[in-house]
């Protein structure tokens, strides 16, 4: 196992070096990584990112937007929130997301600083039933991230009004994340301390858990590939902008799994085009497979079931059911 203190501050390079990390460095085990941003919003892979947004107030601030590889919502990060990211591989029989296990080293570190703190809900850490952490993964082959944010002295102001559509779009159609009561953890904390101190407090943590991990550094190869992937992905507007879709139908639907949104081109009564887009989570974040699955069906609740019947929908939307699925898309 290895573990990398990732010192730059750039969200587009932070999201590329956790992108190589997970596709590249496969012969490790276990990565553990500790890094920072300057104020940015991430938004979930499968989100429409003006959305989630306050247009006008993010570019006034200088604020990064910036698309993960994962799923879930958006999120507001600063100089005073705590990142972290473990990438492992998925033992075998495993099928589902454990957040829970994942969040551990952070609650035990928090014990340990004199605060309770709870692992809630989906994918939440709270305190006091405020959400001080969202969590988020993604998986390639048997290989899963999980990573997490951390609000530890955020500035929760400037994440309420960049994370608030303007009233000037409220007629905009977007995948909204939902809005939880949240909480910073240094008011919580009985002894105060900076966010980097509190970054050292969770790598001992994780030193203890797993004594044989060892630091590892980047050759100058491997971060010319992490610069090429920020500046030709991570940092392009394509990537973060370019995947918002037009369509004739757009449905959004909630349910305990999480938050999904269609877009539907209808001809003659069948699908013609589809994309998802949304809050949830699978094992497979391509979502070519279904999309491809779903064009020229009958645009019918019967006709759409039995489509999704042909293929494992867990892969790609993790704790739907059919029904669920096919309520989204169609009444």
């Amino acid at each position: 196992m290895i573990y990398i203190v990732n010192k730059s501050t750039d969200p587009a390079y932070n999201i590329a070096l956790e992108e190589f990390c997970f596709k590249e460095l496969k012969h490790f085990d276990k990565i553990f990584i500790l890094w920072i941003n300057e104020p940015a919003i991430i938004v979930g892979k499968h989100q429409n990112t003006q959305a989630e947004i306050n247009t006008r107030f993010v570019q006034e601030n200088g604020i990064h937007v910036v698309r993960r590889i994962t799923g879930g919502g958006a999120v507001y990060h600063d100089l005073n929130n705590l990142n972290y990211t473990i990438i492992s591989n998925e033992k075998e029989g495993e099928n589902d997301f454990d957040f829970k296990t994942f969040s551990q080293p952070v609650i035990e570190t928090l014990a340990e600083l004199g605060t309770t703190a709870e692992f809630s809900g989906r994918n939440d850490i709270t305190i006091d039933g405020k959400k001080i952490c969202g969590n988020a993964q993604a998986y390639a082959g048997n290989r899963v991230m999980h990573h997490g944010c951390l609000l530890f002295d955020t500035d929760l102001s400037v994440l309420s009004k960049a994370l608030e559509v303007s009233k000037e779009t409220v007629d905009f159609k977007g995948v909204k994340s939902v809005r939880s009561r949240v909480d910073n953890i240094l008011p919580n904390l009985p002894v105060k301390i900076t966010v980097n101190e509190f970054a050292d407090k969770i790598l001992d943590q994780m030193i203890r858990t797993f004594p044989e991990m060892k630091e590892y550094h980047f050759g100058e190869a491997e971060k010319q590939e992490i610069e090429k992937a920020r500046r030709e992905k991570f940092a392009n507007w394509d990537w973060t902008y370019g995947h918002n879709p037009v369509a004739e139908v757009i449905r959004e639907k909630r349910f305990p799994a999480g938050r999904i949104q269609v877009f539907l081109n209808i001809g003659n009564g069948k699908i013609k085009g589809i994309r998802f887009y949304g809050t949830f989570f699978g094992k497979n974040s391509d979502l070519t497979v279904p999309q491809e699955i779903l064009k020229e069906v009958r645009y019918t609740p019967s006709d759409i079931k039995n489509a999704l019947s042909q293929f494992d929908t867990s892969q790609y939307f993790a704790g739907f059911s059919l029904d669920e699925l096919t309520e989204a898309i169609v009444d």
